[in-house]
């Protein structure tokens, strides 16, 4: 028979990459973890893992029982669920996790209305980057995240989350009060190619989306200053340090001598809300994403 715990650190060293950075993150030694493999190996009488380079890597035989590993995790949602079914009503600590400006927007007043509408449901909401809600759904700490689509995110058909699309939020050009372009309705990108231009950190999952922008419009940028806020950039713009494509769902400070103008062809970034394999079932998470589902259509007006 499978140990279940032996399985579930296979699991982490499939999703974290190294069997040291599971074992931090199930609070093992590497030693400890690397033990409990070999004995899942044993079991089946299988190899696991296989030298590559420094480390190492899972065996297609590995591969092949992550497959069922999943779908086992997503029977267990189940069977959670069963067991402590409340006649279908939300209640209980309902875990959520988001990138700053989906705390803000969308996950802040949702969990407001829960409160209204389901007294016995307990919204707990942590802020985290797009990897780390990943990561805090896989171990168990997050039961729902609203996360950016980037290319590093898990495929859509990962078995191990659930991904569902939730809105579209467009890219507007950010430039100061009195520069020629914020008299203008909606522009071509291109007509700012030759300006000095404020960019997100290079790790930050909108740099890409920025990037990309600027070159379908048929230029790079010059970039001239870094941010990781949206409202530092904003405050960059405002001083004439350059312009900036910053998402329509971040909230600026207000009164700042600035101006958000559309772009034509609407450039944006795709959010998703997240959970893990079968975790959508359960009557508090989809109490959660019928909220974000009615706050998304508004968020950005």
């Amino acid at each position: 028979m499978i140990d279940l715990r032996r399985l579930h650190v296979l699991r982490a060293v499939a999703h974290y990459g190294t069997v040291t950075a599971a074992a931090r993150a199930l609070h093992f030694t590497p030693s400890a973890a690397s033990q409990q493999i070999r004995q899942l190996a044993r079991d089946l009488d299988v190899e696991l893992l296989e030298p590559q380079g420094r480390g190492v890597r899972l065996t297609p035989a590995a591969e092949s029982l992550l497959a069922h590993a999943d779908a086992i995790q997503a029977r267990w949602e189940q069977a959670e669920l069963d067991l402590r079914a409340d006649h279908g009503a939300p209640a209980g600590p309902l875990r959520v996790t988001g990138f700053p400006v989906a705390v803000s927007v969308l996950l802040a007043p949702m969990a407001a209305r829960l409160g209204e509408r389901h007294p016995k449901l307990s919204v707990r909401i942590a802020e985290a980057g797009v990897p780390q809600s990943f990561d805090l759904l896989f171990e168990g700490a997050a039961d729902l995240a609203v996360v950016e689509s980037t290319p590093h995110n898990p495929p859509l058909g990962d078995t191990r989350f659930d991904q569902q699309p939730l809105l579209d939020d467009p890219f507007d050009l950010v430039v100061p009060r009195g520069h020629p372009l914020a008299r203008r309705e909606r522009i071509d990108l291109a007509e700012a190619a030759r300006e000095a231009w404020i960019a997100p950190v290079p790790e930050s999952p909108c740099r890409l989306h920025v990037m990309s922008a600027c070159g379908a419009a048929g230029f790079a940028p010059d970039v001239v200053h870094h941010a990781l806020d949206w409202n530092v950039t904003a405050h960059l713009v405002a001083h004439g340090l350059g312009v900036a494509l910053i998402p329509r769902l971040a909230q600026l400070t207000p009164h700042l001598p600035i101006t958000r103008v559309r772009c034509a062809g609407d450039p944006h970034r795709k959010l998703l809300t997240c959970t893990r394999g079968g975790g959508h079932v359960r009557p508090a998470v989809q109490a959660a994403l019928r909220e974000l589902r009615e706050l998304a259509p508004t968020a950005v007006a």
